[in-house]
């Protein structure tokens, strides 16, 4: 019995298929079966029953699991208890939303390069649908961690608070004319351009609606912000977009800032990774996080929307 074999057994069992599993520990799927196949024949007996269309644990793997577990947390800690500067190596899959690919991921990826360059960094945007999405993805092992709004839902996966993202209620000049107050009026007669349902800011918008008692005739939702930003733009409707992109549309004009009476509470974001992953890669990966993450970042491409036409139309001098 070996750490490899144990390694490999523990993650077949907590992944969703043998193919997760084997990309978990950097292996190809027949050598991650070829290592489970050498601990069930030192063993004596089958861990997993293939029959079935999925491998499912045996008695002898239900009992061997804990074990497995606790054993290879031991000899994490060992290793890092001698090994101070671990260098990280193989793949980090990892998943966060809309705003963060927007604002801090670019830099997160630059920094984790620098510090960690034999470490290959495969993100996953997840845009507009439900955060428990990335949560499933990290709980049955697709993805390392994740950066979620919330906290999970699971008693499996942990998670940190990292950061906020703030919402600003916009609208387009011509639309609301010299109305500079959302006000149930406003938004009883005037359609309001949200994210779907399920979502950490239509979360944010539905407790902001219920602490002022006001509710929406009409919403629009969108799954994407540079959707949203878009309608909002066209003067469809009234909403509220993250702070990173607000300001520079107010700035160049194609929306206003709307005035509330009643704060809007940020948005928490959290970094979400399973319990019993104890790799130095998750330490690590939060540090870069907690390093780089800024929601107040304005969207890059969304910059130049804030230079004045005349600015951008005056002649280069040589």
């Amino acid at each position: 019995m070996t750490l490899k074999q144990l390694e490999a057994f523990y993650w077949a069992a907590n992944c969703a298929s043998f193919v997760q599993a084997a990309e978990r520990v950097h292996l190809s799927v027949s050598s991650l079966s070829k290592r489970i196949s050498e601990l069930e024949l030192d063993l004596g007996k089958p861990l997993f029953n293939r029959d079935g269309h999925k491998a499912i644990l045996t008695d002898a793997g239900q009992l061997l699991l804990p074990r497995a577990k606790a054993l290879l947390a031991q000899a994490e800690e060992a290793r890092s208890a001698v090994i101070k500067d671990v260098s990280l190596r193989g793949v980090c899959r990892f998943g966060v939303g809309e705003i963060s690919a927007l604002t801090w991921l670019p830099k997160v990826i630059r920094v984790a390069r620098e510090r960690y360059p034999e470490l290959k960094l495969e993100p996953s945007v997840d845009a507009g649908s439900s955060l428990g999405s990335l949560e499933q993805k990290v709980f049955e092992g697709v993805l390392d961690f994740a950066v979620i709004a919330g906290r999970p839902t699971r008693s499996a996966i942990l998670s940190e608070h990292i950061g906020e993202a703030h919402f600003k209620w916009v609208a387009s000049r011509s639309l609301t004319g010299k109305a500079v107050t959302v006000t149930a009026e406003m938004l009883a007669d005037i359609p309001v351009i949200s994210s779907p349902p399920g979502t950490g800011s239509t979360r944010v918008l539905n407790d902001w609606l219920d602490a002022t008692n006001m509710t929406i005739g009409q919403r629009l939702s969108c799954n994407s912000w540079a959707g949203v930003a878009g309608l909002l733009a066209e003067g469809l409707g009234i909403g509220i977009l993250p702070a990173s992109w607000a300001i520079p549309m107010t700035r160049s004009g194609d929306l206003r800032l709307l005035k509330i009476e009643h704060p809007m509470q940020p948005l928490r974001y959290a970094f979400h990774w399973r319990k019993d992953d104890h790799r130095p890669l998750i330490g690590s990966m939060l540090q870069a996080v907690k390093d780089c993450i800024d929601f107040e970042e304005p969207v890059r491409w969304l910059r130049q929307l804030a230079v004045p036409l005349s600015e951008t139309a005056r002649p280069r001098s040589s």
